[in-house]
């Protein structure tokens, strides 16, 4: 069957729009990777100086943290669900005395087709520019991962924002997971996902 100009018109239209969009989401993804190397490097380079949660024995010796992969399929926007009277949370620390959070709302997303969601934290007493805290754990913790848990943070959405991106790649370790000395937030309950998150930062080797 022969096609007629028009129809090889917009064949051709369709091709030209399909590699056009191809083209952009491999661009944009290359550029995403690209950006999560460059923070990993820059993180090495911390854990070398003098602000760097390891021991001062450890750190000439140190070469760089351990991690997944990236993969942004790990990465998206969950819907946003922000408390109108947000209630103060004694988050519990591994030295005993709880901090204290705002619980700030609530994220939901969907992972492998199953509905998960986790609280979003304030610090109540923050210095620096506001962000948001979403200690938790998954059931990678105890095997690839820190025993603790991990921690994301999150810039504050905009008013009325209906939702948040959340990148798990960004998943980093809590300083007691280098050097038992220091005090860290364990994750609450309600924040402990009950699937495997391979993305982010692993368990630290010494």
């Amino acid at each position: 069957m022969r096609l007629s100009l028009k129809t090889w018109i917009i064949l051709l239209g369709l091709g030209i729009i399909a590699v056009y969009f191809l083209s952009d989401l491999i661009f944009n993804n290359s550029q995403y990777l690209e950006t999560i190397h460059l923070e990993r490097k820059t993180k090495n380079r911390e854990f070398k100086g003098r602000n760097s949660p390891l021991t001062e024995p450890e750190r000439p010796s140190f070469d760089s943290l351990d991690y997944f992969a990236p993969n942004p399929e790990y990465k998206f926007l969950a819907d946003l669900e922000v408390y109108e009277n947000p209630e103060t949370y004694p988050m519990q620390m591994t030295g005993g005395e709880p901090e204290q959070y705002f619980k700030f709302g609530k994220a939901t997303f969907e992972l492998e087709g199953k509905p998960y969601s986790l609280t979003l934290f304030k610090k109540v007493k923050e210095e620096g520019q506001p962000k948001l805290f979403v200690p938790f754990t998954d059931k990678t913790n105890g095997f690839e991962t820190y025993g603790g848990g991990r921690f994301i943070d999150l810039p504050m959405p905009g008013t009325n924002a209906a939702g948040i991106e959340i990148d798990f790649n960004k998943a980093y370790n809590p300083f007691c997971a280098y050097n038992s000395e220091y005090n860290c937030p364990v994750p609450p309950q309600e924040n402990r996902l009950q699937i495997k998150i391979p993305v982010g930062e692993k368990t630290f080797h010494k």
